[in-house]
């Protein structure tokens, strides 16, 4: 059985092609064709597994032949021996192979590469996906609106951004959205506080940003609760139950049956206060660089929730028990049995998901839908998904939760209610200064104007803090360390980043080199006869190539696997392996022009990718550091 497109002769078409979709998919269509024409048999091609060369094997792609063995109905290792040949004859770009056991080893030929380079780098959509047609909500932040945004939120921020931007890049229709948790206890804490100790201030005549402002009286309410618990605490009451009977503690509950009421008084200082915060976080997130499409507030969607919890009871899917509250048995999902409804027939923090999804779904029609939570929510998430389930709703089984792991310090565990957050903002400003600090001890900025200079300072420190928490495992805790953060040695953002400015610096001159007139990032593109002094590739120059040309799969797995951590680690090992070849090999001073301009494009794609996957994690680059 033969196949019209066996040969897959390397014309530029083609090449573009394979620089678009990646050399693993090539293989796995080349594999399953081959697979047809040895045995008879059809397999999937999505389901043979490529992988990268273990560095102890000679080659760049490792072709797993075992789940190919029941169909051969043969020996692993005659397998792969047989798919090497097959694979040699129908792509001449490979030029050798090696079968261990179940594992075939490919070694890709430097036409290849030349081949590679040539398309990739006229490539400007280089790495990014063909459209999917799947549409995704995905929610992130989420805040209380009582308190400022703290290294907790950074770290929610920036994954769910990131993600985001991953499963754009990698072809699919992508909402982000916020949710602002907007009512309840805890604001109304920080409202009582206002009205006890507020004095009509504001943020302006405070002098101080609105959600540190707001946040401030939240810290507030907890000493004045502390304070008067006192007295209640010398009578024997334990402390938790004297915080209740506290004259604060009080307010808040009215101003919260108040707010549920409609109270005019209590809702007009709701939204003062909340506008505050809004500005607040505004701000912030500008100075993060996220973004989101919509917000959606607990305060509209709440009572929705709670007629899909009345719709639940009416068709017998939720029980109302005697003393009014509706409760789902969800034992046959594995979980507990959950209040939805209290008896009073107030709502639980449950009952405004549940609406918030219905909105969200009639304005998105979503197949999926992604929520970036802490990872002590991990329950709650399972409940959601299980109610919308049992209700039948369309978008329900596609409700993912990422979870991710906490932030940690070297002094111990935030706490919002003591003040012992470390904000965001000031996190931000650290960042920067400290990034300052450190590019003027090494005194490489001179000649900068003093913007360029604030511009630098700013992309640094911030690459730094991006990186640092997306360089990790999202389902991993953090122990935050500044300092580390902005070294220019290591996996650090500014190592990556200081790649970048030094391949931008080498194209710098060798444009005024040869005369030309142009943008630092001009691209420079191999020869049109690429494959003709593919005898002269250095190692190191194949090397370089062969790191480039996985940056679309590692978009399509960092997408798939929700892990800014993986792009982030492969923009590492870019610019590692672009340091390694240019100690190896000679640019600028490149034996003939050939190998002067391959190698120049390589640094142009080098720092293209290096560009586009930093951001995709929301990080800027330097055209000089």
């Amino acid at each position: 059985m033969s196949d019209p497109n066996a040969s897959l002769l390397p014309d530029l078409a083609l090449s573009l092609q394979r620089a678009s979709l990646g050399v693993e998919d090539t293989l796995q269509r080349l594999c399953a064709a081959a697979v047809t024409d040895l045995y008879g048999a059809s397999v999937d091609a999505a389901s043979i597994p490529i992988q990268r060369t273990g560095k102890e094997f000679e080659g760049q792609y490792t072709v797993v032949v075992f789940p190919l063995v029941r169909l051969a109905k043969q020996k692993p290792e005659a397998v792969a021996e047989a798919l090497g040949h097959a694979l040699m004859n129908r792509w001449p770009e490979i030029a050798g192979f090696n079968a261990v056991k179940g594992f075939l080893n490919l070694e890709m030929g430097a036409g290849h590469w030349a081949q590679f380079l040539a398309a990739a780098v006229r490539d400007p959509g280089y790495g990014k996906g063909s459209p999917s047609g799947e549409k995704i909500v995905l929610e992130y932040c989420g805040p209380n609106t009582n308190k400022p945004l703290h290294l907790g939120h950074t770290r929610n921020m920036l994954l769910g951004w990131s993600v985001a931007e991953l499963l754009d890049f990698a072809g699919h229709e992508v909402h982000k959205v916020n949710i602002y948790n907007d009512r309840g206890i805890a604001i109304c804490k920080s409202m009582a506080a206002y009205e006890a100790s507020g004095e009509n201030a504001t943020p302006d005549s405070a002098g101080v940003k609105g959600d540190h402002f707001v946040g401030s009286f939240y810290v507030a309410y907890n000493r004045l609760a502390t304070e008067q618990a006192k007295a209640f605490l010398a009578e024997g009451m334990d402390k938790r139950e004297a915080e209740k009977q506290t004259p604060i503690h009080r307010r808040a509950q009215e101003m919260l049956l108040a707010w549920e009421a409609g109270n005019a008084d209590v809702r007009a200082l709701w939204q003062k206060m909340n506008g505050w915060v809004y500005e607040g976080f505004n701000e912030t997130f500008r100075a993060m660089g996220v973004d989101f499409e919509k917000d959606y507030l607990e305060s509209e969607t709440y009572l929705e929730g709670k007629e899909i919890v009345l719709e639940g009871v009416k068709r017998g899917i939720f029980q109302q028990h005697e003393d009014g509250s509706v409760r789902a048995d969800l034992s046959a999902e594995g979980l507990d049995e959950k209040l939805l409804l209290r008896s009073d027939g107030s709502s639980m923090y449950i009952t405004q998901d549940l609406g918030t999804a219905e909105q969200r779904y009639t304005d998105y029609a979503m197949d999926r839908s992604y929520y970036v939570v802490g990872s002590e929510q991990d329950y709650h998430f399972k409940v959601l998904k299980a109610l919308l389930q049992q209700l039948g709703r369309p978008y329900a089984d596609g409700i993912t939760h990422l979870s991710y792991g906490m932030v940690d310090l070297p002094t111990g565990k935030m706490k919002s209610r003591e003040g012992t957050t470390v904000d965001a903002d000031n996190l931000v400003a650290d960042m920067i200064q400290t990034a300052r600090s450190k590019t003027e001890e090494l005194g490489k900025i001179e000649g900068l104007e003093q913007n360029e200079k604030q511009t630098l300072f700013r992309t640094l420190g911030l690459g730094a803090l991006k990186y640092f928490i997306l360089r990790v495992d999202p389902r991993k805790r953090i122990l935050f360390n500044p300092e580390e953060s902005i070294e220019l040695v290591g996996n650090t953002g500014p190592f990556v980043q200081y790649t970048y400015a030094r391949i931008q610096s080498i194209l710098r001159k060798a444009l005024k080199e040869d005369g030309i007139a142009g943008a630092p990032g001009a691209v420079f593109s191999p020869p049109a006869n690429a494959s003709a002094d593919a005898a002269s590739w250095d190692p190191a120059e194949i090397q370089q190539c062969a790191t480039l040309a996985r940056f679309p799969a590692t978009v399509q797995e960092a997408a798939s696997n929700h892990s800014p951590a993986e792009m982030a680690n492969y923009a590492y090992e870019v610019a590692k392996t672009f340091n390694q070849f240019y100690d190896q090999v000679s640019v600028l001073k490149a034996e003939n022009d050939q190998a002067r301009t391959r190698r120049l494009a390589i640094s142009s794609l080098t720092a293209s990718v290096i560009q586009k996957a930093l951001g995709l994690l929301g990080i800027g680059v330097p055209e000089r550091m």
